[in-house]
């Protein structure tokens, strides 16, 4: 499901990394605790040098140690962590294994906040492959387990709106990035706040407000450039370059796209690079902006 999940890919593949790597205890670990932070370290490492496949297998080193001292908290957030790099991967099944050993039935148990995190990592996946049954039913889940203070609750108000985008329910879609948008901001977080900002821009567009698209976006881009999200910020300048199309003004248009095409070759992400000029080309041929497939800007 690409065009719906795009813009989630995005959102959802990055922040919570830093969210499931706990910090440092304040007082020395036990052995085993300690050894399990170790790999979580270099598996961060590789990850920040773009090396997936060296980011994996660390995270499956440290959740091998965790399960044999039955760190129930080290399991649960390498495994979400190694679900994201297997998603970005392209590794659908090995992700969803990944996540089966926090939803599946075992005799260790985790956090509502891990379940809540897991099962709305499971709904992504499903609904990148468009089993959208599937992706609306691990949605709910993740609802349930996500409690008061839920650290989630505006990534799953967020991709409810992207759901409910893709679907054609354009006044759900904003109701649900609206209250995504109030949850982030009530807890400070604002890589979500932009995820719902970026919702609401596509909600805009696929109404033909060109202004309200270009006033969220605009507003997402800022906070994609000060945390520094280079997959965000492509984003934002394609929706932007959208909303520049659909009132006419080509030119404008062709620099966001430039833009976003010079974001994308600089992160290596060569589909975002071969869509953008994609993007340029067509200008030559159709000023009239062209509405974008469900789920992107």
């Amino acid at each position: 499901m690409r065009s719906l999940t795009s813009p989630l890919r995005a959102a959802l593949l990055l922040a919570p990394l830093a969210a499931c790597v706990a910090p440092p205890p304040a007082s020395p670990p036990a052995s085993g605790e300690a050894a399990v932070i170790e790999a979580n370290r270099r598996a961060d490492g590789y990850l920040r040098n773009g090396d997936l496949e060296g980011a994996a297998r660390q995270y499956r080193e440290a959740i091998r140690l965790a399960r044999s001292v039955e760190d129930a908290e080290g399991i649960a957030a390498n495994a979400i962590n190694l679900s994201i790099v297997y998603q970005r991967l392209g590794r659908l099944d090995d992700a969803r294994a990944s996540l089966g050993l926090l939803l599946e039935r075992g005799q260790l148990g985790f956090s509502s906040e891990r379940m809540a995190q897991a099962a709305l990592r499971r709904s992504v996946l499903d609904l990148e492959e468009q089993r959208t049954a599937s992706g609306v039913e691990w949605l709910d889940r993740a609802a349930g387990y996500c409690g008061r203070d839920c650290t989630v609750s505006a990534a799953i108000q967020n991709v409810k709106g992207q759901v409910a985008l893709d679907a054609g329910r354009l006044d759900q879609a904003a109701a649900g990035a609206k209250a995504a948008l109030a949850a982030s901001r009530a807890s400070g977080d604002r890589a979500e706040a932009a995820n719902a900002l970026r919702v609401l821009g596509s909600v805009a567009i696929r109404k033909g407000d060109a202004g309200a698209a270009a006033a969220n976006l605009g507003e997402a881009l800022a906070i994609d450039r000060d945390l520094a999200a280079p997959r965000k910020i492509y984003l934002d300048l394609i929706g932007l370059g959208r909303a520049s199309a659909l009132r006419g003004d080509r030119a404008a248009a062709r620099s966001f796209y430039e833009r976003a095409r010079a974001v994308s070759e600089a992160d290596r992400d060569t589909d975002g690079a071969a869509q953008a000029r994609f993007l340029i080309e067509a200008l030559g041929d159709n000023v009239q902006a062209r509405q974008p497939s469900p789920g992107t800007p």
